[in-house]
C-alpha cells in the first residue's frame, strides 16, 4: 500500500526548468516540504521520491497526519489500551 501512496502521490507532482538551464525544480502540491532540485528531470523526478519516502516514514513515526491521496489513506487511529485487553 505505501508504494502505491507513494505512486499516486507522485503522479501529482509538478515540474519547473530552473532559469538559466539550471536544472528541474519539483514539488508535490498538498505535501509541505516535499521538494527537489537536480541537473535532470529524471534525477529530479528520482530525488523527489526519496523525499517523499522520507517525508511518509517521519509523518507516521511522529503520528503526524498525512494526506489522503486517490482513496490511499496511511493514516492510523491507536487502538486503546482497553480494547487490548
Amino acid at each position: 500500500m505505501i508504494t502505491q501512496y507513494i505512486q499516486a502521490a507522485m503522479r501529482k507532482a509538478k515540474y519547473e526548468i530552473l532559469e538559466g538551464n539550471e536544472g528541474f525544480y519539483g514539488e508535490i502540491p498538498g505535501f509541505h516540504g516535499v521538494y527537489s532540485n537536480a541537473e535532470s528531470l529524471e534525477k529530479c523526478r528520482d530525488l523527489l521520491a526519496d523525499v517523499l519516502e522520507g517525508w511518509i516514514l517521519l509523518h507516521i513515526a511522529d503520528n503526524t497526519p498525512l494526506p489522503v491521496v486517490d482513496g490511499l489513506n496511511l493514516n492510523f487511529s491507536k487502538i486503546p489500551e482497553a480494547a487490548l485487553s
